[in-house]
Formats: structure tokens, sequence, C-alpha cells
């Protein structure tokens, strides 16, 4: 069954009589199919090992104008997709509404303050250290815009994921800031990351995904490519490591692992799967260590197994 199907069947709205972790009691976990069991591991390692991908195509066009190419990319391989498919589009302004805002959130401004304060001097270590604070700002909000309960296990996991993320970018490079306002824009990728998350939580429907994705991703392209043109002399060099690193980041990234990022959130807890952002630098710093031999040293190794215990208590059910 295709991805589309199988996300669309088992991923309903959030509706109805609820169980203590959030999942509908009609739909726990213990009937889940495997796939879907599986869902945040494939999401983790698809959207890790896509730093890696984006660091080699960046060495082949700016930022914003390989963002803004990546997004326009994802709306020519969707097209054909809306025209066959005809899947099912929002009927109501609001549906609308809240479908571009998130793509604004996580897409436009997420992706663009991310890569515009890497831009700005601010070193990869920072970037991720700041963005790896977003699970615990959504543990600390959720039980006021959604309605979730964090208990004391939950919260001793997120402390331990955020010091292993810490460890791993610490031992791997430098951590100091050289850019104020690179500073500003990485902090706003935080924002606007967990703004997205629990705006999807509380607003979220169960849009088909082509739907969901060409809404979003086209507010991205929008969004990115002025911004491009404004601030960036818009360099690309066509080379196979740059069509290679499109093709992973298109397919992989920004189709499979945003759309199961959002099913996740919208049948999960939202303070549960941001826990995985955890593991994201740590996954990201083994990509790097295996696709680019970047060094990994021994603190690195052990920051992994803290973060990996700590997502384990942060997303274990009550």
């Amino acid at each position: 069954m295709p991805l589309h199907c199988l996300i669309r069947r088992h991923f309903p709205p959030m509706s109805g009589k609820s169980s203590a972790s959030g999942v509908p009691a009609s739909a726990g976990s213990r009937h889940a199919p495997v796939w879907l069991r599986l869902a945040p591991v494939v999401f983790l390692i698809l959207w890790s090992v896509g730093f890696t991908i984006a660091k080699i195509g960046l060495a082949y066009a700016d930022p914003l104008t390989f963002l803004a190419l990546r997004y326009g990319l994802v709306l020519v391989v969707l097209a054909p997709l809306v025209v066959v498919l005809r899947p099912p589009m929002p009927k109501t302004a609001a549906a609308w509404g809240h479908l571009i805002i998130v793509g604004l959130l996580i897409q436009a401004l997420y992706f663009s303050m991310t890569y515009l304060s890497l831009r700005l001097g601010v070193s990869a270590g920072s970037v991720a250290l700041i963005t790896s604070l977003q699970p615990i700002l959504v543990a600390l909000l959720v039980p006021h815009l959604v309605g979730e309960r964090i208990g004391a296990v939950n919260w001793i996991g997120l402390a331990l994921g955020l010091a292993g993320a810490a460890l791993v970018i610490v031992a791997r490079s430098s951590i100091e800031a050289t850019s104020a306002l690179g500073l500003t824009f990485a902090f706003i990728a935080l924002a606007s990351m967990t703004a997205g998350t629990l705006y999807e939580k509380r607003f979220g429907a169960s849009h088909h995904p082509v739907t969901s994705n060409a809404v979003q991703y086209a507010v991205g392209f929008v969004a990115t490519l002025p911004l491009a043109a404004i601030l960036e002399p818009m360099r690309i060099e066509w080379t196979w490591q740059l069509v290679a690193s499109l093709g992973y980041l298109v397919i992989a990234n920004s189709i499979v692992a945003i759309s199961l990022l959002l099913a996740m959130i919208r049948r999960g807890e939202a303070s549960r799967v941001s826990a995985l952002f955890f593991l994201v630098p740590p996954a990201a710093a083994l990509a790097a260590w295996a696709l680019l031999g970047e060094h990994m040293p021994p603190a690195a190794w052990g920051g992994m197994a803290l973060a990996a215990i700590g997502v384990a208590l942060a997303t274990r059910r009550r």
C-alpha cells in the first residue's frame, strides 16, 4: 500500500475518548502495524542523515537559494500526484489557514532561520544546541496549550536527552557564537519549530499527505525565494553531488520524513514526539562520521548513549 494511503488510514484526527497517553483508546499502540511502530526510527534516520546530505549540497549553492530550489523541486514532484490522485482539499478557510501557518512556521521560518544563522557565522554546534532545547519548551507549554501532562520520569528523560545532545555537540565542535544577529536567527528557528509542533498538535487535522505537503512547501517556496534573491547572489553549481543531495532532501526529507513527523504529532503526544529531536544531533554526528569522515571523539559516543537513554525515558508512556 502506498505511503500516503497508509498514513491516511492509520492517522485519523485526534477526536473522541483518549487514553492517558493522548492516543485514542480505540487505536492503541498494540494494534498498530509494524511500520507504524518503526515510524520514529525511520523519521530519525531520514531527518538526521539529511543534515550531512545538506552539508554536501551547500558546497555548491548558496543556503537560501539551495532551500528555495529544494522546495521548488518538491512542488514539481507533488504536482503530478495532485493531478493523478486528486486528494481532497481543505473544506474551510480555517483548515486552509492551519496548513499555511504550519508551513510558515516549519518550512519557511525554521529552515530559513537555521541556514541564515549558519551563514552569519554561528557555529553548527551552537545552532544544534539551541534548537535541541525544543523538547524542553514543548514539555513546558503542552500542559497549558494542549492538555498533556508530563510525568517526573519524562522530565528526567528530557534532562538526560538535552545533556547527551550537548555532550555530543561540545565534544565535536566549538559552540562559540560569533554573531549576535546569527544567534537571534537560531533562537527564532527554535521558537518556530516549537510553535509549529504545538500548533499542529492543537489544530492539525488528518489531511491527505499530498495536500498538506503541497500547501506547506508552496508556503516555504514563496517565503524563501524572495529572501534568496535579496540576500544572496543565488550561486548554483550544477554537479552530481548537488543533484544527489537535492534528490535525497526532496524525497526522503521533504516528503517522507515531514509526513511521518506531522502524522506522529497528530497521533501521539507532542512532548513524546519532540523528544526525538534530542537524538538528531547525535545521529547527525554519526552520519557525518560515516559519510564525511568527520571526527567522533570518545565523549561524543558517550553523549549519544546518554541521549538515547534520555529519549527512552522521555517517550515512556504513563
